[in-house]
């Protein structure tokens, strides 16, 4: 029997890293075992439930039959919610053309892409971050990685993007960030959209203009003192080369509630909606129509917003103190300052050391099964967002967090820490 031929794309895509580990956790689970599982990132509905105000206006929705499909470009309503609510809360200025709903964030990453790059264009992304190596992929464009270090919070600068900026067709930034919960600082950010309008003017006409994607899904998640900023804001050139990615999957903990916005000029946000047609990936009637109601409702958005990051503050400072503990007790680990988002980085530097049983740590995957194994703690490493193999950080998602569960964690990996030599 011949071997079953496939396409090229279907051979080589690999899937979600995060899925698998995902996957794998759940089964430990289902057999018994009581696992601290902060990998994935999502919320848990019980602990972070959606907005009462937003859940009561989808019920309601459907109620009204809003079951039909919806318009190609989203429904003009909740396209006109959008434009000021992202006013109203950011000072952006878009018109309903220059805006694209569809379900969730991750579609409209995926026709952007297909929007403006070409077989062989070069994109240039940090690592880590979510997917974008697999967004590359799938456009069969070539991959430009810039390595992003701990003394930059893992945030690329303009520096590093200078040397590969020639012929690049876009640049993907994701702030606050995922999988490191850190933001881009306003003069990072500043230098950076000047690397890319510099270049636009030095590209003749008709040549492809460099494009910026900027995720901000987490943008309002935002603590202590940092703030979140934009590029348009900061230099309104930007507005002719910047597409954002945004939406209410984690703003209101309503990641399966799936809808999401692009904000965009009008000609690129057109032709995401001619590939998004054929997709079909439109967020549901009725929850577009629910979400136009809610997110004019600034009073009770601001009320939700203060309760629900103050839970997710909580949840990362304690942990994040409880690692830099184990650090002053001469433990391998360390973590970065939570600044937004609902991840914390955190360092678990075990290569080489010997378990109980005389059993080598010889690599970063022996070590992320052992902190499985004796500590119980399930968390994502850096690899699985594009680093390397070797790099001993990792994310901690809290939107499944238990608080009573913090101090057990920390006491059980402090107990798997101490078996080592």
């Amino acid at each position: 029997m011949s071997e079953l031929k496939l396409s090229h794309l279907a051979e080589t895509l690999s899937g979600s890293e995060i899925v698998k580990l995902g996957n794998a956790i759940s089964e430990r689970i289902r057999n018994g075992e009581k696992i601290y599982n902060y990998t994935i990132g999502d919320f848990d509905p019980a602990v972070f439930p959606i907005p009462k105000e937003l859940e009561n206006a989808i019920i309601e929705s459907y109620k009204q039959h809003n079951t039909s499909y919806p318009p190609a470009s989203g429904v003009l309503d909740l396209r006109h919610s959008v434009a000021k609510f992202i006013k109203d809360w950011e000072g952006l200025d878009y018109s309903a053309d220059e805006i694209q709903i569809a379900s969730g964030g991750r579609p409209l990453i995926y026709t952007l892409f297909k929007t403006i790059v070409d077989k062989g264009d070069k994109v240039i992304y940090p690592v880590p971050s979510w997917n974008n190596n697999h967004y590359v992929h799938l456009t069969d464009a070539e991959h430009c990685v810039i390595e992003c270090v701990r003394e930059n919070n893992f945030m690329p600068t303009a520096e590093d993007i200078a040397p590969h900026i020639k012929g690049a067709t876009l640049i993907c930034l994701c702030t606050p960030q995922n999988p490191t919960g850190t933001t881009l600082s306003k003069q990072a950010l500043e230098n950076i959209c000047d690397l890319i309008i510099e270049e636009n003017k030095r590209r003749s006409n008709g040549e492809k203009k460099l494009y910026l994607m900027y995720d901000q899904m987490y943008w309002t998640l935002t603590f202590s003192d940092t703030v979140h900023y934009n590029p348009v804001t900061l230099r309104p050139a930007m507005k002719e080369y910047t597409v954002f990615v945004d939406g209410i999957s984690k703003v209101f903990a309503a990641t399966g509630v799936r809808v999401g916005w692009s904000l965009g000029p009008a000609e690129i946000i057109t032709k995401m909606r001619s590939v998004l047609s054929h997709v079909g990936a439109w967020a549901p009637m009725a929850e577009q129509k629910a979400v136009a109601k809610y997110l004019l409702q600034k009073e009770s958005i601001a009320k939700y917003l203060v309760a629900f990051k103050a839970e997710i503050e909580e949840r990362l400072v304690r942990i994040q103190a409880g690692f830099i503990a184990l650090k002053e007790k001469g433990y391998s680990v360390d973590a970065v300052s939570a600044e937004a988002a609902i991840y914390l980085t955190v360092k678990i530097d075990l290569v080489g050391k010997t378990t109980a049983d005389k059993k080598l740590l010889t690599s970063q995957a022996d070590v992320t099964s052992y902190i499985l194994g004796e500590a119980k703690l399930a968390i994502v490493p850096f690899h699985a967002f594009g680093g390397g193999n070797k790099s001993p950080w990792y994310r901690l998602s809290v939107g499944t967090c238990l608080k009573e569960d913090i101090d057990e964690m920390l006491e059980k990996l402090e107990t798997a820490l101490g078996k080592l030599s």
